[in-house]
């Protein structure tokens, strides 16, 4: 499995079948910000936000999108479990609901927590179940921030832990930086070039934080 990070929340994921989710478009969130632009199998929205549902730049003949569904279901040969979440603290309240989506593909489980708002509950840990790879939000004024962002990885114990949705340079979203995040971690980090191969027998006992 190959997992490419395309700024934001946006992943590609390729096992075969290629898996894009949270699209955006680049310039809509921040000048000269960069997305990825290419054809995926599959594309997943967490939720209908400008910032994650932009599914034209990963469209090609054949696509099929899913948007903010939950429950269990296969597209493209993938199985897929939607969990809904909340885009708050107020259950939904403020900014509505969101949608973590867990596949898996060669035998390695991936779980995007789209824009969680809050920490997980008893509830919904058991839905999402433990993941190998884990993307989590970091960056909180929209979602959770690197406090609780740590809380989530401490309940789900993902063998890896990819943190997104926070400020990079150019941005117009008003986000904590990757660093806040990196200095409250007890983890071990590391930073990747490019693209991360997983495999599930090299997946590594303790939790390891990768970022791009």
């Amino acid at each position: 499995m190959i997992i490419r990070w395309c700024g934001h929340s946006y992943f590609i994921i390729e096992a075969g079948v290629k898996v894009a989710i949270d699209p955006h478009d680049g310039e809509s969130i921040g000048a000269g910000m960069k997305t990825c632009r290419e054809g995926a199998d599959l594309v997943l929205v967490t939720h209908e936000h400008y910032d994650h549902n932009a599914v034209q730049v990963a469209l090609k003949e054949g696509s099929v999108v899913i948007r903010q569904r939950a429950g269990e279901f296969s597209a493209k040969g993938v199985r897929v479990r939607g969990v809904r979440l909340f885009h708050d603290r107020e259950g939904g309240a403020r900014r509505g609901a969101t949608i973590a989506y867990v596949i898996e593909v060669e035998g390695v489980r991936v779980a995007h927590l789209g824009d969680v708002g809050h920490v997980l509950d008893v509830e919904q840990r058991e839905r999402i179940g433990r993941p190998d790879v884990l993307m989590v939000p970091v960056g909180g004024v929209y979602t959770i921030g690197p406090g609780e962002a740590l809380q989530v990885i401490e309940l789900l114990r993902p063998r890896i832990a990819i943190p997104m949705h926070y400020w990079l340079p150019g941005s117009f979203l008003p986000l904590l930086p990757l660093e806040e995040f990196l200095k409250l971690s007890r983890w071990r980090a590391r930073r990747v070039e490019g693209a991360l191969e997983v495999r599930r027998e090299t997946l590594p006992e303790e939790t390891l934080i990768v970022h791009f």
